[in-house]
């Protein structure tokens, strides 16, 4: 193994740095973050890169091409994570750029081009509730309110930004033109488990799914659970329950459609009350906006039906609504190739989680490199992606880097 076992060996280190002992927390603007930013700082200027940070906190790390301050290749991820992570998810994309890059120069590679490895510095939004700031604000994408929302602590994020050293008047000037950025390539685990069903190291993703996220809320009518007649009730739990299981329903068995309802509150939440209201949510994904959409439909369609049927009102709030982020044919091809090259399968297959990848889409064509991950667990501190898989990946990554180089001589 000539990738692996340094990979793994900074993982660890990165692994270390958290703000919680005996858990990996890294949140976006802490003590941690600056740490961890540093370290990978080292790592890169050691890989012979020129090293800065950008307007948010994203690092940058570049080789230059030919031409001095000319179009780059970009290979990236996230350094942050959620509370009590994995040490896989971010980081391995992160580090493994890094590594491909030291492969270049251990060869003797010269691209015609440069190659930027970025370590966004904020894409889970445990902190901000606020997804993608790092690589939202890279694409010129950060809506300026977002620096109003507040932590738990009440601190708005231009406060954190200024506390950090950051100057939040500043963020526009993060933003990359198209004409900077060549393509985006990403190598992360897959956070599911169809690689390890196939029985396969990596595969190629073929979209990053779009999302629809809506609350309802049923009222119905409290009672004393001990003399309202089963037959006179306006139960709003029971209208729920009616409504997670047509969900199911309409889900299952469509292939890459998948649809949780992950929050339920009954009120008044007594033992001996029939259930007046609940409110819960929805979060509808899918790789196909047309599939998505068609299942939205549906989906509250039933709810309205049986709300009627249960006589109660429904009252329906979007809460977020994202389209599907297909990857570029041409770079995945790229992708296909170099495991080809490695003489693997090709299992394609979408991504369910949101990645950097979903901002930097909209100033350059982005592909990604998925790695089995053990049981599909992430966000987790089980999350583990063994050495060899880990190997097959940073090779299919330096393929790809290669054949893009290679493409761009026009050879």
């Amino acid at each position: 193994m000539i990738f692996a076992p340094r990979i793994q060996a900074r993982l660890d280190a990165l692994a270390a740095i958290t703000a919680e002992p005996g858990t990996i927390t890294r949140l976006y603007l802490t003590p941690e973050q600056a740490r961890a930013e540093a370290l990978v700082a080292g790592w890169m200027r050691e890989a012979g890169m020129a090293v800065r940070y950008d307007a948010v906190g994203n690092l940058i790390g570049r080789i230059e091409g030919p031409e001095p301050g000319g179009p780059a290749l970009v290979v990236g991820s996230h350094l942050d994570t959620v509370r009590n992570a994995g040490r896989y998810d971010g980081p391995l994309g992160v580090v493994t750029g890094i590594a491909c890059v030291e492969a270049l120069a251990r060869d003797g590679i010269r691209l015609p081009h440069a190659l930027e490895v970025v370590a966004f510095a904020d894409e889970e939004g445990v902190r901000f509730s606020a997804t993608l700031i790092g690589s939202r604000a890279f694409a010129g994408r950060l809506d300026p309110a977002v620096l109003d929302v507040a932590d738990a602590d009440g601190v708005t994020l231009a406060a954190a930004m200024r506390d950090y050293g950051l100057d939040p008047a500043a963020i526009a000037s993060a933003a990359r033109s198209p004409d900077a950025v060549l393509g985006y390539l990403e190598l992360h685990i897959e956070q599911g488990p169809m690689l390890e069903k196939a029985g396969l190291p990596v595969g190629v993703v073929t979209a990053i799914s779009g999302a629809s996220r809506l609350d309802f809320t049923l009222t119905g009518e409290a009672g004393h659970a001990g003399t309202v007649a089963m037959s006179e009730r306006r139960d709003a739990l029971a209208g729920a329950a009616d409504c997670v299981l047509a969900v199911e329903a309409r889900c299952r068995g469509e292939a890459h459609l998948v649809g949780t309802v992950g929050r339920i509150h009954a009120l008044p939440g007594a033992v001996n009350t029939i259930p007046g209201a609940v409110r819960f949510s929805l979060d509808l994904r899918a790789p196909d906006d047309g599939q998505r959409l068609a299942a939205l439909a549906d989906i509250t369609a039933a709810v309205a039906v049986i709300a009627e049927r249960r006589h109660l009102d429904l009252e329906t709030r979007p809460l977020h609504e994202a389209a599907a982020i297909p990857c570029d044919p041409g770079l995945t091809d790229l992708v296909r190739e170099a495991m080809a090259a490695e003489d693997l399968p090709v299992l394609a297959l979408p991504s369910g989680a949101g990645h950097d990848g979903m901002a930097v889409a909209a100033i350059a064509p982005i592909a990604m490199i998925f790695v089995r991950c053990r049981g599909g667990i992430s966000h987790n501190p089980a999350e583990f992606a063994s050495l060899p898989d880990i190997e097959t990946g940073a090779r299919v990554l330096f393929g790809a880097i290669k054949g893009f180089a290679a493409a761009r001589r026009g050879v």
